[in-house]
């Protein structure tokens, strides 16, 4: 997947997660879990982004690691939604779980790649 596909699927990624949590009843709790998953979803494109403008591959590398823990961190409370609401969408959710796991994936893949080459450059 080249770069600017993979802009477009992380800004694609935050924005399904704002409609799904618009979509949510509304609750204290909610509110609160809302605004982390909107915080850390919105993160993973945001972060992605500055990696590319990343002026070495240290930075480049280091802003990956964040876009990595920013995906984690929308799967957990991503989870937490799931098990504290009963009225969900539950086809939203599926894919919000599935194409966090794939953009994981992509990342962790190139994540080593660049670990590589930067090692390779050593």
């Amino acid at each position: 997947m080249d770069k600017p596909d993979l802009k477009k699927r992380t800004k694609q990624f935050a924005i399904e997660t704002i409609r799904f949590v618009n979509s949510l009843p509304k609750s204290k709790a909610n509110d609160v879990i809302s605004y982390q998953v909107l915080k850390s979803a919105t993160s993973v494109a945001a972060n992605y982004r500055a990696s590319l403008r990343g002026r070495s591959s240290a930075e480049f590398i280091s802003k990956l690691n964040i876009v990595l823990e920013e995906a984690d961190e929308s799967m957990l409370w991503l989870e937490i939604i799931e098990e504290t609401n009963e009225a969900l969408d539950k086809n939203k959710l599926r894919y919000l779980h599935k194409e966090r796991d794939e953009l994981t994936a992509i990342f962790t893949a190139s994540l080593k790649t660049a670990r590589k080459n930067l090692n390779s450059k050593n």
